[in-house]
């Protein structure tokens, strides 16, 4: 195995929008992808609305960029992981997000943290 390749977690907490977090959290995953790391996402709190799906963002006069995470694919970022509870205390549902993603408890997706060489919190 090459020892350059790192197992590396982005938790995304906050909402993608009124901080600048999620999108440079965004665009650090996808250069971090271009050298082939071992990449996963949690989206845990106000992170999940994140991949919410059908933004309108013209009342905040920004470009919504949601649909970038369905970008990730082609970058072979495919571990994304959402905290369940964190989805059902938001009333949405896996159905309800840009991207497939992997619902886990809180438990599970503190293990895989622990298994990471890196976790970036944004």
């Amino acid at each position: 195995m090459d020892t350059d390749i790192k197992k590396i977690m982005h938790v995304m907490r906050r909402a993608p929008h009124g901080s600048i977090y999620t999108y440079e959290g965004l665009e650090m995953i996808l250069i971090m992808a271009a050298y082939e790391q071992d990449l996963s996402l949690a989206f845990i709190g106000d992170g999940v609305y994140a991949l919410k799906k059908n933004q309108d963002t013209a009342g905040i006069g920004i470009k919504g960029f949601s649909r970038t995470f369905m970008a990730l694919e082609g970058y072979d970022v495919e571990k994304l992981y959402v905290d369940r509870q964190s989805l059902e205390e938001r009333g949405l549902t896996e159905d309800d997000l840009v991207v497939d993603v992997e619902v886990m408890e809180a438990s599970e997706i503190g293990r895989l943290m622990t298994e990471q060489d890196v976790v970036i919190h944004h």
